[in-house]
């Protein structure tokens, strides 16, 4: 349903909660989260346009959360990086719907809706303290050696 990038992105955001405020190179979030470190640092760039994330570069550089875990959702995220696209005209362009969605679109916008406010109602710090959390990749320690971007 979610696109990689989704996935990388919230794999990076999980493991920059998990810092406690120390910055990671996108070299260690890749590590971490094995994922691709070209791809994690596309990602990270993504993150930082989208404000949830902040980079600083130099010897203890490296990227931090923009606000905590408590703050950012999981709709934040995919926001930052790809968009839920609703359902807001007719994709037939048909001029019989172009007033009110067909049931058939209607029922997929409701659903993107319904998906929209689960993910607006969980934040990166509930996920870190549900079960099964102490044993996904996320939690994997990275080294807490001065960092470079």
């Amino acid at each position: 349903m979610f696109s990689l990038t989704v996935e990388y992105a919230f794999r990076a955001i999980v493991t920059l909660a998990s810092r406690n405020g120390l910055a990671a190179t996108a070299k260690d979030i890749a590590t971490v989260t094995q994922s691709p470190p070209n791809y994690v640092s596309k990602v990270m760039q993504t993150l930082v346009e989208g404000k949830l994330v902040t980079a600083r570069r130099g010897p203890n550089g490296g990227f931090q959360l923009a606000r905590p875990p408590e703050q950012i959702t999981l709709l934040d995220v995919v926001n930052a990086v790809d968009p839920i696209q609703r359902v807001r005209t007719c994709p037939l362009n048909l001029p019989e719907h172009s007033k009110k969605l067909c049931p058939l679109h209607q029922v997929l916008d409701d659903t993107l809706a319904n998906i929209e406010t689960s993910l607006a109602a969980h934040s990166i710090a509930q996920l870190m303290t549900q079960p099964p959390a102490a044993i996904t990749p996320f939690q994997l320690t990275i080294s807490a050696k001065k960092s470079r971007t």
